[in-house]
């Protein structure tokens, strides 16, 4: 069996370009294989058969000018036969040899032509289609010398024959034209689809009405019944939340207020310590959970976003530097949720600037994706311990664990993580090859 896998190379990507492919090649092969059997049947056959007939005319007309006995004879005979056959017929009495043919480049009908003549002609001969415009020129060798015959070529081929192959090229034309017209009608709706779907994806739901052929209002109709049941989900599971966190505050304010005015004590310091660390583990689980979901995307500078945040860390105290290179320096607007991609790079230069001495944030923008590098030269995340970091509420060996004597629950790596995803991203943890220790890269598509 015959291997065509490296066809896949040279074939086209889009929907649009592999249907025009299934189009156009079988009407191409169809017109190359009609213009083949028309050439070879009906233009070769016309041709063999008139000139066959011009031909039986020119060994009549050298025949007779053979058999005349004196030179007037035979000029009288040569005007007599010129009128009567429509040819013009010259002498040259001295007999020559004769040269190659001269035929036009891919001139199948004056080649099929002289074929012909030399079939029907039994004398040396050449034949001529270029000198003359719309004149074979046919020397045939006869005994009293050379006899050139001027023949009209309408007598001897078929007359525009390539009215049917230029028919069938227009019609070709026309044809695929609609067929284009057409099918980019039907491949619109799937684009709109797709782009939305990826529009979804990144946080922005975009205004969607399924049209085009009947699977595809189908899959559009799913998608915006998917779309619709997973807004529904977060915009409860944000209410939900939203109560669970006015019902669980009233009383851990209750416990902070009655605890105020208790009479200090160690037992009472580990209590408000406790009521503190519930707070915070509450804050944690509501961002988690949240993810910032509802929020809209809006156009904002990612590069003085990061300049803002690494001011407000310097301010702190943080030793943080700030890296930034862009490729777009005409267009520095990217689509984000700026409060959710806030609380990604806190969490990130949080751990950054609690495990490392020194902290850098890079921000890489190019034409088709933003990256937030933050990099320290703290003890870092094992290589086969990285996935797990990014899971919620996950416990990481001691040299770097965000639970460990921080109040943390875990989950600023998965809230990062989470943020990404909603963008149409990742968050990639790697190893720093400038500091050492750990290299997290918030990518996002623009």
């Amino acid at each position: 069996m015959m291997d065509f896998r490296w066809l896949k190379r040279w074939m086209p990507r889009n929907l649009f370009s592999r249907a025009l492919l299934i189009l156009f090649v079988p009407v191409i092969g169809i017109q190359i294989v009609a213009a083949t059997v028309f050439i070879a049947r009906h233009v070769e056959g016309v041709t063999e058969q008139m000139a066959r007939s011009v031909g039986s005319e020119l060994n009549y007309a050298v025949s007779i000018i053979e058999q005349s006995p004196s030179r007037a004879e035979r000029e009288r005979q040569i005007d007599l036969i010129s009128g009567l056959l429509g040819l013009t017929l010259l002498v040259d009495g001295e007999p020559r040899e004769m040269a190659r043919d001269r035929l036009g480049l891919l001139d199948i009908s004056g080649g099929a032509a002289a074929q012909t003549l030399r079939d029907v002609i039994d004398r040396p001969l050449r034949l001529d289609t270029v000198s003359l415009d719309k004149i074979f020129v046919v020397e045939v060798a006869s005994e009293v010398g050379t006899v050139t015959a001027l023949v009209p070529e309408r007598r001897v081929v078929a007359s525009n024959p390539h009215l049917l192959l230029t028919w069938m090229i227009f019609a070709a034309a026309v044809l695929a034209t609609i067929s284009v017209l057409f099918l980019r009608n039907q491949i619109r709706p799937i684009r709109e689809l797709a782009q939305v779907s990826e529009a979804f994806g990144k946080g922005r739901s975009e205004p969607f009405r399924p049209r085009g052929a009947e699977e595809v209002r189908r899959a559009g109709a799913a998608f915006l019944a998917m779309r619709t049941r997973l807004e529904r989900q977060i915009e409860q599971r944000t209410s939900m939340l939203s109560g669970v966190s006015h019902d669980l505050r009233t009383p851990l304010t209750r416990l902070r207020l009655g605890l105020s005015l208790a009479e200090p004590g160690p037992d009472t310091d580990d209590m408000i310590g406790d009521v503190a660390e519930m707070e915070r583990m509450l804050d944690g689980f509501l961002a988690f959970a949240r993810g910032e979901a509802m929020e809209e995307t809006r156009a904002v500078d990612p590069v003085a976003l990061a300049r803002q945040m690494v001011t407000r860390l310097r301010g702190e105290g943080a030793p943080v530097a700030l890296k930034a290179q862009t490729d777009t320096p005409d267009d520095p607007m990217v689509d984000l949720r700026e409060i959710a991609i806030t609380r990604a790079l806190q969490n990130l230069l949080g751990n950054a600037v609690r495990f490392g001495a020194r902290v850098r944030l890079s921000v890489r923008l190019t034409r088709t994706r933003l990256e937030y590098i933050v990099e320290d030269d703290g003890p870092g995340i094992a290589k086969d311990q990285r996935e797990l970091a990014l899971r919620p509420f996950s416990r990481l060996d001691p040299a770097r664990n965000p639970n460990e004597g921080t109040g943390s629950v875990g989950l600023g790596l998965s809230i990062t993580a989470d943020v990404a995803r909603s963008h149409g991203g990742a968050l990639i943890l790697e190893r720093s090859e400038s500091f050492g220790g750990l290299k997290a890269t918030l990518r996002i598509p623009r």
